[in-house]
């Protein structure tokens, strides 16, 4: 399945969608016996899955009327997770880690490859798909991180590796905005990023359920072509399959003696050559702007487009 949150642009509610056919559909009005929103359907996901199934198989097989189909510029994208959730954002792409160190004159210490390393960040700036992003009036470098997240679909607490991959609802597409010359500060006093990352994340557009990819999977991951495109050029591509820790070994490490919620987001962190940072500004045209577009795309995942905005 692939599924979405939106609304319509004269009415702020939240609908739950569905790509059938390759036509983004309103199911939520299509079908009336499942979760009208994504929260419901996360919150209630071990029910709710096998219900969508059914009514998007139910779809597929007869012709879908067209007033339930939607067209992107007439809806708004809602970030595909529930409403309160907590964001942990992973360090996992090897390539990423030498590269960021080694700029910053350090060596990939031999914690990093013994437990898969997080930071918290901020759940209430999601911003889903085709959004402005402001420019924070602080930063003169602003950057983009190409990068996946899962979204768990029920409660856990020390889950088991050999367990993990129950607990994911689907995969979605997340670029980690980061003001560098403030993360860089930050990260000279040994804690982690803060304020360098606390003002905007793009998550979306589509919750992609892990069974519409299984048969890429590939080493710790699946075989995804990563993308990023600043203003109509290709300036970054990776491999979800390069990933060094698995989600299910960063939903270990997150569940020790703690509960994770049906709506979390497991951040993998930036693959290889996925950010400004690593390219560097004067190979990529510089960094992030007003009125520039980035577009981050994974295979099967679909597109991810932010607008920046002073």
């Amino acid at each position: 399945m692939k599924l979405f949150s939106f609304s319509a642009k004269n009415d702020d509610s939240k609908r739950l969608g569905a790509v059938i056919d390759d036509q983004l559909i309103d199911i939520s009005k299509a079908s009336t016996e499942i979760p009208d929103t994504i929260d419901k359907a996360l919150t209630e996901w071990p029910i709710a899955r096998p219900m969508l199934e059914s009514a998007i198989t139910s779809l597929s097989k007869n012709n879908i009327d067209k007033k339930f189909v939607l067209h992107e510029e007439d809806i708004l994208f809602h970030p595909p997770t529930t409403d309160h959730c907590n964001f942990r954002d992973f360090y996992a792409f090897l390539q990423h880690v030498k590269t960021a160190r080694t700029q910053r004159g350090l060596k990939v210490v031999d914690e990093w490859y013994q437990l898969p390393v997080f930071y918290f960040s901020n759940p209430n700036v999601f911003n889903g798909h085709n959004r402005k992003i402001i420019k924070p009036k602080f930063t003169k470098e602003l950057d983009f991180e190409l990068e996946v997240a899962c979204i768990i679909g029920k409660a856990g607490k020390n889950i088991p590796k050999e367990k993990a991959h129950e607990y994911i609802a689907g995969y979605t597409i997340l670029n980690d905005f980061s003001a560098r010359d403030i993360q860089r500060k930050e990260m000279r006093v040994g804690l982690g990023p803060a304020k360098g990352k606390d003002f905007a994340t793009g998550l979306g557009p589509y919750l992609v359920t892990p069974d519409e990819l299984e048969n890429v999977r590939q080493n710790k991951s699946y075989n995804l072509f990563m993308l990023a495109v600043k203003n109509g050029k290709q300036i970054s591509s990776g491999n979800l399959a390069d990933i060094y820790f698995g989600f299910d070994e960063m939903i270990v490490y997150a569940s020790r003696d703690v509960m994770l919620f049906p709506g979390d987001v497991i951040g993998s962190g930036t693959v290889g050559t996925g950010c400004i940072f690593e390219l560097r500004p004067e190979n990529t045209g510089g960094w992030l702007e007003n009125g520039d577009k980035i577009e981050l795309s994974v295979e099967r995942l679909g597109k991810l487009t932010h607008f920046i905005k002073e």
